[in-house]
C-alpha cells in the first residue's frame, strides 16, 4: 500500500510551506481578509486544483491511448462553499474544455467517464461531501 507523508512548516505570519512525497514545495495561506499576502495558494483552492490536476492527467493519458489529438485541453472547477463552519465545498462543478480539429466526441466522453468513475481517487474522495456536475465544451 502506498503512503504518502508531507510536511508543512510555518514560515512567517500566516505564510505556510509544504513539501509533496518528491520533494517540490507549495506555498500557502488564506486569504487577504484573514491576513493572507497573496504570497501563497490558499489551501481550499489548492484542493480544486487537486481536483482538476488528477482528473486531467487521467484524461490526457486515456485521449493518448485512444489517439485522440487535441489542440488545447482545459478545466474549469468551481467550488461553492457551505454557509456554516466548518466551511467546506458542497458543490463543485468540473468543466472539461477541448479544441482540435475533428474531435472525436465519443472517445472524449469515454476518457472523462473513465477518469470520473473508474481513475481519480480526488473526484472519490470529493463524492464524499460534495455534489459533483461535469460538463464537457468541444470547439473546432
Amino acid at each position: 500500500m502506498a503512503n504518502h507523508k508531507i510536511t508543512t512548516t510555518w514560515i512567517n505570519n500566516v505564510l505556510l510551506e509544504s513539501d509533496n512525497p518528491h520533494g517540490n514545495y507549495v506555498m500557502m495561506e488564506p486569504d487577504s481578509n484573514f491576513g493572507g499576502t497573496n504570497q501563497g495558494l490558499n489551501p481550499k483552492a489548492l484542493m480544486l486544483s487537486s481536483l482538476a490536476g488528477c482528473t486531467a492527467l487521467d484524461v490526457i493519458s486515456l485521449l493518448k491511448k485512444m489517439r485522440v489529438d487535441l489542440d488545447n485541453f482545459n478545466i474549469v472547477v468551481n467550488g461553492e462553499l457551505t454557509e456554516e463552519h466548518p466551511k467546506y465545498y458542497g458543490r463543485v462543478s468540473i468543466d472539461y474544455y477541448f479544441t482540435g480539429t475533428d474531435l472525436n466526441e465519443e472517445k472524449i466522453k469515454k476518457a472523462v467517464t473513465l477518469s470520473e468513475e473508474r481513475y481519480c481517487g480526488v473526484i472519490k474522495m470529493f463524492r464524499a461531501f460534495a455534489d459533483i456536475s461535469i460538463n464537457i465544451h468541444l470547439k473546432d
